[in-house]
């Protein structure tokens, strides 16, 4: 099989997704637009006549230089399985460099391990384990391991973490299979069961008191979603981001499919508790943002607009309720196990994946690009939950 690799229109981008079983939503044409400081590209992989593999290219200019940065986040969607990635990857470069690339940066959307909730629960409480990697995963993916050993081999470099975090998107992710390991769709009792005690008693304190969820269809609520954010930023000490860019993310989504973003807001009596953002390519239901009001936290907002997301990705046949981000720590003095702890509790599994690459196509130019990202962060980055 010989491919090539050539620019193809949004429309032929949008079609090839939405036959898709699933693909990320960083790697739909709309993403694009959403990130409007890159230059967006979509590239096709071409069987002879036949599209066999879609990838959205975000360039990012170096300052003073006409060369740029490729970056594919969670992406391309090729055949990963594949037993010649050479044929997939190399016509990819090449185009690239043509682009005026100085590297290309990538996330093959491939898992390596997963570990369940009860190893997670109980590696915070062993003092001895800090870390995922020091727990035997419950399962191991032989085609990540290849993807690693390929990049590794054809001289592409891993990037690290930083701050405990992923440098682009997460390498590590919290997700709640809706499929069982016999293929059959698990209902909602059966999820309900699998969460823990303290999700199913807060589940039930939100019932009780009266907290009701809803979800705005035409995002005019992005406003009270945003202030709320911005509270949540103020309290969690993050940066938070401008209204702009969340009305420009909705607009965006929702342009691509009508259904592909979801505005969620938790009221309890008129006061907004809780509320999310929710994202859906074919069969993967993604928690995209959250916030939350320090007032009322006892009517326990943040667990019923969750347990609404969830119910809806079941009802719409999804296969998966992806938590996103967290970091691979079970160090219980570690500020961010407080993240994964929260996340375990919904009964899903940690997920690691085969992380974001890179392959410098100029080294002059790539080492000065590590120094100056060291200045300033040029990766597109989503924010703390």
């Amino acid at each position: 099989m010989a491919l090539t690799v050539r620019p193809i229109s949004a429309d032929e981008h949008r079609a090839f997704v939405r036959v898709q079983a699933w693909t990320s939503f960083l790697q739909t044409p709309a993403w694009a637009t959403v990130k409007s400081e890159w230059r967006g590209e979509s590239l096709g992989w071409y069987d002879g006549e036949r599209l066999a593999g879609a990838g959205l290219v975000l360039h990012r200019r170096l300052p003073k230089l006409s060369r740029t940065l490729a970056y594919l986040p969670e992406g391309p969607v090729i055949d990963w399985d594949s037993d010649d990635l050479d044929g997939w990857l190399e016509p990819m470069v090449r185009h690239l460099r043509t682009q005026g690339a100085f590297a290309v940066r990538m996330g093959p959307p491939v898992v390596t391990r997963r570990w369940t909730a009860e190893q997670v629960k109980a590696g915070i409480a062993d003092d001895a384990v800090r870390g995922l990697g020091e727990l035997a995963p419950t399962g191991r993916s032989a085609a990540g391991a290849r993807v690693i050993q390929h990049l590794e081999a054809a001289g592409w470099r891993p990037l690290v973490a930083e701050g405990g975090f992923a440098a682009g998107q997460p390498q590590y992710t919290f997700v709640i299979p809706l499929v069982d390991g016999e293929g059959s769709r698990r209902t909602e009792e059966d999820v309900l069961a699998g969460m823990n005690q303290l999700w199913r008693r807060n589940i039930r304190k939100a019932e009780k008191s009266g907290v009701v969820v809803t979800t705005s269809e035409t995002g005019g609520d992005l406003k009270a979603f945003h202030d709320l954010y911005v509270h949540t930023a103020e309290r969690d000490h993050f940066t938070p981001r401008p209204l702009g860019y969340f009305q420009t993310m909705y607009d965006a989504l929702s342009a691509d499919d009508p259904e592909r973003i979801t505005l969620w807001l938790a009221h309890h009596e008129t006061d907004l508790v809780a509320a999310t953002i929710a994202i859906r390519v074919g069969t993967h239901a993604w928690y995209s943002y959250g916030a939350s009001s320090i007032d009322k936290r006892e009517v326990r907002g943040s667990n019923a607009v969750q347990w609404a997301m969830i119910r809806d990705a079941i009802a719409r046949g999804a296969d998966v309720y992806d938590l996103r981000g967290i970091t691979d720590t079970l160090d219980a003095d570690d500020p961010h196990v407080g993240l994964i702890q929260f996340k375990a509790g919904t009964g899903g599994e940690a997920v690691e994946t085969v992380g974001e690459w890179d392959l410098p196509l100029n080294r002059t130019l790539y080492k000065g690009f590590d120094l100056y990202l060291n200045r300033r962060s040029l990766i597109p980055r989503r924010g703390p939950k």
